[in-house]
């Protein structure tokens, strides 16, 4: 199964989230991705100011494995894997540590982390689209109950390794952790609250609120008694927070992150294909001068234009096969191949393709899909809009995927950035002036943002099943104004 969420990552850039989910029951999973990116032809996006290079840089993916999913109360449980797997890997290293138990420490500390991070931002978001104020009134209690057991039992186990026996370096890890968890109950906290705030009344928000605010005064409180930073008026010292939390972010997540190892795709085919290209011309070219000596015998001024001529066409001839032989590689091979890896273990594969296509070589069903989103009639042909087709080709292998942690894996997620700062650079002004008449006969004017749509088309393939999602990107001058699905 493959899943996929998209955002508005800043101004000039959207986020897609893939999720690629493995079956158990295989050893090996193939993933397919192809993505139909109509843009208006305003904006002079073409096969000749926009190739392949400049696409790649406007294209940034990081890949890391799917977080085990646990939730927030099966956690606090002192069975629970998260919990047993972390005292394990602190007595271990309290006791005679070498590199392995230190390696396993550390690696145990930020996959709870990262556990306790996914499981709050699950139970946010399902409190989120909660309506019913009695499962609202329950699940925030759930959510500051679980997470004041996860926090203390968490913190309960730094007795562990306060022996000495470890070194300031290696509890210095556990601080870290012990910061970031409780930022992350502050934040989530308080996002619960803004989402209270437009679908709960205000009697029942007053409670939530009340509960949450404890919550988060409690852990402000331990932030400043431990010295970990806290919002302040100080803008500078704001400013060093933010950039030490976000230092904190990329730590605990580092375990999840998967190298790539990156190279071109079809490199020895295609050398073939161009070595052909060049022994046609050749043949041609001897072909014809052998003929024609044959003919004129020695050098004669006819067989020395000839030979000319068979030259200048040898040329042609070589680069025609050449694009030829490239535009047939290109629907058969790829741009770009990563080899993914834990480690020094192989676990999948990730290839990338990028071609402006014509709209006769979209299909009748993306185009139907993009139709559907138009605002008037045959909308695409009256913009004249270019296609950009981007396709990617995941396989992983879940055998040696699984082989690889201590907790369940089920497959990996990749976040891909699309940065539209070229996408702007011929875009009119980010507002126009339109004139209209009130109700008194007044002549007024509006200031309007001058928006332009580009239209993003996905088909995910996993084994025989086909979706289909398609998102719009609204933009103006000054960036991304949203991105919604269709």
């Amino acid at each position: 199964m493959i899943s996929i969420q998209a955002k508005k990552h800043d101004n000039f850039s959207v986020e897609f989230k893939f999720g690629f989910n493995c079956k158990e029951d295989k050893t090996s999973d193939d993933f397919s991705v192809n993505a139909w990116i109509f843009v208006p032809n305003s904006l002079d996006i073409n096969s000749e100011n926009y190739g392949k290079k400049q696409f790649y840089r406007d294209i940034k993916s990081n890949v890391r494995l799917i977080t085990p999913v646990y939730l927030l109360r099966d956690i606090s449980q002192d069975s629970s894997l998260p919990l047993v797997s972390l005292k394990n890997a602190l007595e271990r290293v309290a006791g005679n540590p070498s590199r392995h138990d230190l390696d396993a420490y550390e690696y145990h500390l930020k996959m709870f982390a990262a556990i306790f991070k996914s499981a709050l931002r699950d139970q946010a978001s399902h409190l989120a689209s909660v309506r019913s104020l009695e499962s609202a009134e329950y699940l925030v209690d759930d959510f500051v109950h679980s997470s004041r057991i996860v926090l203390q039992k968490f913190r309960d186990m730094y007795r562990i390794i306060d022996v000495p026996t470890v070194t300031e370096k290696t509890r210095s890890l556990f601080h870290l952790c012990d910061e970031f968890m409780s930022y992350l109950v502050e934040f989530r906290s308080i996002r619960i609250m803004r989402a209270a705030d437009t679908s709960i009344n205000s009697a029942a928000h007053s409670k939530i609120k009340g509960k949450l605010m404890e919550l988060i005064i409690s852990e402000h409180d331990y932030k400043e008694s431990r010295g970990y930073g806290v919002m302040t008026d100080d803008t500078l010292h704001n400013r060093q927070l933010a950039y030490h939390r976000g230092m904190l972010k990329k730590f605990i997540e580092s375990e999840l992150y998967i190298r790539l190892d990156k190279k071109k795709d079809g490199i020895a085919v295609q050398q073939i294909y161009y070595s052909i290209a060049a022994g046609v011309a050749m043949i041609f070219a001897t072909a014809v001068a052998w003929f024609y000596q044959i003919r004129y015998g020695n050098i004669t001024w006819p067989l020395f234009i000839v030979l000319v001529i068979s030259y200048m066409l040898k040329d042609r001839i070589k680069d025609l096969l050449r694009y030829y032989f490239a535009h047939k590689l290109g629907n058969k091979y790829y741009d770009k191949k990563a080899t993914v890896t834990i480690g020094k273990n192989r676990v999948g594969e990730i290839k990338e393709g990028f071609d402006f296509i014509s709209k006769s070589q979209t299909p009748k069903e993306v185009v139907g899909m993009r139709e559907k989103a138009s605002s008037v009639a045959d909308e695409s042909r009256i913009f004249e809009e270019k296609v950009l087709l981007y396709r990617k080709h995941v396989t992983i292998d879940y055998m040696a995927l699984s082989a690889n942690d201590d907790y369940p894996m089920r497959g990996i997620n990749e976040i891909m950035r699309l940065h539209l700062n070229r996408f702007t650079h011929k875009m009119d002004n980010p507002e126009v002036p339109i004139d209209s008449i009130n109700e008194n006969g007044d002549i007024i004017t509006y200031k309007v943002q001058k928006l332009y749509f580009v239209n993003i088309v996905f088909q995910l393939q996993h084994d025989k099943d086909t979706e289909y999602h398609h998102f719009r990107i609204s933009m103006t001058r000054n960036g991304v104004v949203d991105i919604t699905e269709i």
